[in-house]
């Protein structure tokens, strides 16, 4: 049950930080209201927060969370941004899982 909670915390996290960055980014690249940059940075916050809920510590739940985002983020990019990741992007995607399932899921 801890493996299935770490994995929906380290989605949440990624949610709140992609979705964050993305309504910033749309404000500021794209001329939404200031509004979108406002509730972006919130939501960014809010990420912060998300990521204290591992159980791990710092170190171990930061850098498994850059695989996850890593993942995330092509995965946000198909969806709201019409990408396609080529078998490159797939590649180095897997990679990341394979070493954030060593850093944060190997027995200890």
């Amino acid at each position: 049950m801890a493996f299935i909670k770490s994995i929906v915390i380290f989605i949440l996290a990624g949610l709140c930080e992609i979705g964050g960055g993305y309504l910033v980014w749309l404000w500021l690249r794209s001329g939404k209201s200031w509004w979108y940059g406002l509730a972006g940075g919130i939501i960014l916050a809010l990420y912060g927060v998300v990521a204290t809920l591992q159980t791990s510590n710092f170190a171990r739940v930061y850098a498994t969370y850059g695989g996850f985002f890593i993942v995330m983020s092509i995965l946000w990019a198909m969806k709201f941004d019409h990408y396609t990741p080529d078998r490159y992007d797939i590649i180095g995607a897997s990679v990341a899982l394979i070493g954030v399932a060593i850093i944060y899921y190997a027995p200890r």
